[in-house]
């Protein structure tokens, strides 16, 4: 059964990812969104300027500058025979790639979250939806997993270890440094601090289960050119998070406040000040083996503000799409054999490398 694509637009990724397809789709749409998402991006004129040859030093303008509504309008005329899996998966990695916990959202996350472009991105929305080309959105967990090593095939590291120790070492450095965050930094999530801003343990087996589609959902990517796929299958309990509402729901049966250490980078990311909680990995361990995260459920949960109760709240940050952390000893290095990647440099496509 596909799932409503209401869950795509309640979803800063979601929308992004409807805005970024309606741009390939048409160049009008590309070029009003631009001009529009400069305009709304906070970093205008300073950290997102404008090169132009002119000598005056002026930033260049069109003629008349689009609005919102005309380019809504313009969304309504969309031609749809030029979706294709390529350009989906295009979409998908531009918005996975500008997902940023650490500053406020870009113009085209902004631009897409207006109620008047939302609701022009419906169409967009069904029509995603419906095509064959993405059921693997909201597939669970894939017996078949690969680990991916951010190296050439000839310097190969084994997967980790001893996941057990790793979560209690994650436990305690994450207690102490919402101990410190709390003592030493200021309460005021308006100032000028980052720091820790992701939502998941670092140090274990971390899977996805498309390749090489998923050497591209990388969040803050380092920009890797090159990288080995390491199959790996696993068996035991596996909690699926198709929505945020499964994310909610772990970070409301196994909390862990994290708002000292959270509060500066989430402020910019979401605009939420409070209290906020990610999962106790630690705990969550005792209940489950792995946890995998669908690209439906990152579409709609990740870079906001997701209510656990009257006082909390919590992000999904830092956790590709359709990848799979491994929170106890149960995932094994499969007998098939490993692939070696390349690329050109950041946004190229990836290709497999001859033996």
């Amino acid at each position: 059964m596909t799932p409503s694509m209401d869950l795509l637009l309640h979803g800063p990724r979601g929308r992004r990812l409807c805005l970024e397809l309606a741009m390939q789709l048409d160049p009008d749409v590309k070029t009003a969104a631009f001009w529009l998402a400069y305009e709304l991006d906070s970093g205008r004129r300073t950290s997102r300027a404008l090169l132009t040859a002119e000598s005056s030093g002026d930033i260049a303008t069109p003629h008349s500058a689009p609005s919102p509504e005309e380019l809504a309008a313009r969304l309504a005329s969309l031609d749809f025979a030029g979706l294709y899996d390529e350009r989906m998966q295009a979409a998908l990695e531009r918005s996975v790639d500008s997902a940023r916990y650490w500053q406020e959202p870009d113009g085209e996350d902004v631009l897409a979250g207006l109620p008047v472009i939302t609701a022009a991105l419906v169409p967009v929305a069904q029509q995603l939806m419906a095509a064959p080309g993405i059921q693997w959105y909201w597939q669970p967990r894939r017996v078949e997993q690969w680990a991916i090593d951010w190296r050439s095939a000839n310097d190969p590291a084994p997967l980790p270890k001893n996941p057990r120790q790793t979560l209690t070492e994650w436990g305690r450095k994450e207690r102490a440094a919402e101990e410190r965050a709390a003592r030493d930094l200021p309460n005021d999530p308006r100032a000028n601090v980052s720091g820790i801003w992701w939502s998941i343990p670092h140090g274990l087996v971390h899977t996805v289960g498309q390749v090489p589609a998923g050497l591209s959902l990388v969040e803050d990517s380092l920009g890797w050119e090159h990288a080995t796929t390491v199959p790996v299958r696993g068996a035991g309990r596996t909690l699926e998070i198709r929505t945020a509402t499964d994310w909610v729901t772990l970070c409301r049966r196994f909390p862990l406040e994290v708002s000292a250490s959270r509060r500066h980078d989430w402020y910019r990311a979401t605009g939420r000040q409070g209290r906020w909680l990610i999962p106790d990995w630690e705990h969550v361990a005792s209940d489950w083996d792995a946890v995998h995260l669908t690209v439906l459920g990152y579409l709609n949960g990740a870079t906001r503000a997701l209510q656990v109760d009257a006082q909390t709240a919590t992000v999904i940050a830092g956790w590709d799409p359709d990848s799979t952390i491994w929170l106890t000893d149960v995932a094994r290095e499969s007998e098939g054999p490993g692939h070696a990647w390349q690329r050109a440099s950041h946004g190229d496509r990836w290709t497999r490398v001859p033996h």
